[in-house]
């Protein structure tokens, strides 16, 4: 079994990357700085020497990059599980954040998963099964303050993310929107969460490799995630 991951050197992509090769799945691992990738692929492939662990980059807010990366996959193989990650949170409101802040944000949370699924997609569906993962967010369900452009390319993916569930189902593919609140990563910086106010990157990945496991016949649309405590 062979799982693809955007955004992969750091973060919640990574922690994925870590719970699907600790359970033997082959991994493709893909993000847009080349150093921190090979230096994840190395620190899993120390830890999980039997596993196949392939790394390159690309930058997916590019569009001929996504389907690059879609294509250097195939050229190996048809994976079995996609997960799009790759994203940035760039913080503005809509009536004052710079221009082209909404450009720069649905290429990188919307266009990045929209292009490197369409490519996978013919593949995927010749062979009638697959389970396609896409990084949304609390941000996609509801706007909150200083979300701007983020937020609204957020909703966007949840959307593109409804909308490829319903063309999939005859072709045995699966799709599953992630909706996270906080979540510690880098993006954090130096935040002290020895309180556990917020939640841990693992926590994120235990449940999508928990939905991956299920049935053919069972398909977890949506995962919907916060604190303990609530929001921030």
């Amino acid at each position: 079994m062979t799982v693809l991951i955007t955004g992969a050197s750091r973060g919640i992509g990574n922690a994925i990357a870590e719970i699907f090769a600790a359970n033997k799945y082959d991994i493709f691992l893909s993000s847009r700085s080349e150093v921190a990738l090979y230096k994840a692929m190395e620190e899993l492939q120390t830890k999980y020497p039997s596993v196949s662990i392939k790394a390159k980059a690309f930058d997916l807010s590019d569009k001929q990059q996504a389907k690059e990366l879609g294509n250097w996959c195939l050229k190996n193989t048809v994976p079995d599980i996609v997960i799009n990650n790759a994203g940035l949170f760039e913080p503005g409101s809509v009536h004052n954040e710079p221009e082209g802040l909404l450009e720069s944000q649905l290429a990188i949370n919307l266009y990045s998963a929209y292009h490197l699924t369409r490519t996978l997609l013919p593949k995927m569906m010749e062979r009638r099964s697959g389970h396609i993962f896409n990084m949304c967010s609390i941000a996609s369900l509801h706007a909150y303050h200083n979300g701007g452009a983020y937020s609204i390319s957020k909703y966007a993916m949840h959307g593109f993310s409804k909308n490829l569930r319903e063309e999939m189902k005859p072709y045995n593919i699966k799709v599953t929107a992630i909706h996270p609140g906080a979540v510690l990563t880098d993006s954090w910086g130096d935040y002290d969460n020895s309180s556990n106010r917020i939640m841990e990157a693992e926590d994120i990945a235990k449940m999508v490799f928990a939905a991956s496991q299920l049935s053919p016949a069972a398909c977890v649309e949506d995962i919907v995630m916060r604190p303990q405590l609530g929001d921030l």
